[in-house]
């Protein structure tokens, strides 16, 4: 399944929010350097959907704030 998700970074809280439309929206404390933001909505995902981190994948929009996730 693919999903349109909506970063935060460097939120005071960590959490997914399901938007209206379909897309999600997830917050993580980690900075939007190096990688570590990316590194934090693939395990706040996993949680989320209940799956292992491997089977979360950023498909596009790695380097932006809005990104398409496959949960697989």
């Amino acid at each position: 399944m693919k999903i349109s998700v909506t970063v935060k970074p460097q939120a005071r809280k960590t959490k997914v929010e399901r938007l209206p439309d379909g897309s999600y929206r997830v917050a993580v404390s980690a900075p939007a350097h190096e990688g570590r933001a990316n590194e934090a909505v693939i395990e706040v995902l996993a949680d989320f959907f209940d799956v292992p981190k491997s089977r979360v994948e950023i498909v596009s929009g790695a380097s932006g704030r809005k990104k398409i996730v496959e949960i697989g």
